[in-house]
């Protein structure tokens, strides 16, 4: 790196909004939810149980592989069809893409026992950076209030 050039370390949820920026009708739908980073996190990572409660057109997810952090992973959908993802998932982190999908979900811990997080996503215009823009918006909250219930309940399991 050259001596003098300004770098920038953004939190997961802002790298997301930065990738969703590039990304032609996408939207990022962001809230707190009132959970520890450890206790959210995990339940997102969790991509062959908990993500499907969580992002619910993805009726069951299989990792295929990973490497480090990379991951390749076949999903279906709870609509029928089929699609084989490739990306990466680490701590705070997950963008998954297929050719006809986008799953992007960040999360940064706010220092006070409470998590923000972000999703977006959509069906991808193959080819292009472009996400067909149906349901956006509705998903991500959906998205997000489920995740922030399991985040709950496993909270009150814990105690």
């Amino acid at each position: 790196m050259t001596a003098g050039w300004p770098t920038a370390d953004p939190d997961p949820v802002r790298r997301l909004h930065a990738l969703a920026a590039g990304v032609r009708n996408a939207h990022v739908t962001e809230g707190v939810v009132d959970a520890p980073i450890d206790v959210v996190w995990p339940l997102v990572a969790d991509l062959e149980g908990e993500f499907g409660k969580i992002v619910t057109d993805m009726a069951r997810v299989r990792v295929i592989s990973r490497d480090g952090d990379r991951v390749e992973a076949s999903a279906h959908s709870r609509f029928g069809p089929r699609a084989r993802f490739s990306g990466v998932l680490r701590p705070g982190w997950c963008w998954l893409q297929s050719r006809f999908l986008l799953v992007g979900i960040a999360a940064a811990d706010r220092g006070d026992g409470r998590t923000t997080v972000a999703f977006t996503g959509g069906l991808r215009l193959p080819g292009r950076a472009a996400l067909v823009p149906v349901g956006v918006r509705s998903e991500g909250r959906r998205n997000l209030a489920r995740l922030a219930a399991r985040s709950q309940a496993h909270t009150a399991a814990e105690r």
